[in-house]
């Protein structure tokens, strides 16, 4: 084994199984400054399904399968108190970090309460999180992410922002196209969700 490799940070990647996650994973995996060593997922226990996504945990494996990496699973209620969210959640992190992970990646984009209450919630364990696509523009992002290749489909949005009939639908330039003004390209204010 690569001594330097060896020496870089362990890092579990915050896994939504979606295009933003996905990203996230190339990006860390491109620039070869960590080992990421797992996903993080939350899980529905009732539904069996990603928390905010509604994938079911069968696809949820088989995304960690293709990328090679193992499933943390951290299994909460629904509904879930946010008292019952984060027992779960420091549990999941006491046990990373006596497997020596140090590092904690998310996908966040530009949400500063988002990044705050991350911050707040990992500070004092041991593990600092990371932030590797922050501030980048979301619109450019968004069209970076389908040239390059990645596919995703939109697996929920909020009724509120968008129609239904963008449930299903291919993550891609006609999609980004077409959204309404004010929604944001990348469904970073929760328009919408995908799976990659």
């Amino acid at each position: 084994m690569d001594k330097r490799a060896s020496e870089r940070p362990q890092v579990l990647l915050a896994w939504s199984s979606g295009k933003d996650s996905a990203w996230t994973l190339h990006k860390l995996r491109t620039q070869g400054t960590v080992d990421v060593v797992g996903l993080l997922t939350t899980i529905n226990r009732e539904a069996g399904r990603v928390a905010m996504h509604a994938v079911r945990m069968q696809l949820l494996e088989a995304q960690a399968a293709a990328v090679g990496l193992p499933l943390v699973k951290v299994f909460i209620p629904s509904p879930c108190s946010n008292e019952q969210y984060e027992r779960a959640m420091s549990d999941a992190i006491a046990r990373a970090r006596a497997e020596g992970i140090t590092q904690i990646a998310f996908g966040d984009l530009f949400l500063e309460d988002v990044r705050r209450y991350r911050e707040n919630q990992l500070a004092g364990t041991g593990i600092q999180p990371i932030f590797p696509l922050w501030g980048l523009d979301t619109a450019s992002l968004a069209r970076t992410v389908v040239a390059a290749g990645l596919r995703a489909y939109l697996t929920c949005v909020d009724p509120k922002q968008l129609t239904p009939s963008f449930v299903g639908r291919t993550f891609d330039a006609q999609f980004l196209d077409e959204l309404p003004p004010g929604v944001d390209p990348c469904g970073e204010r929760g328009e919408f969700h995908t799976f990659a």
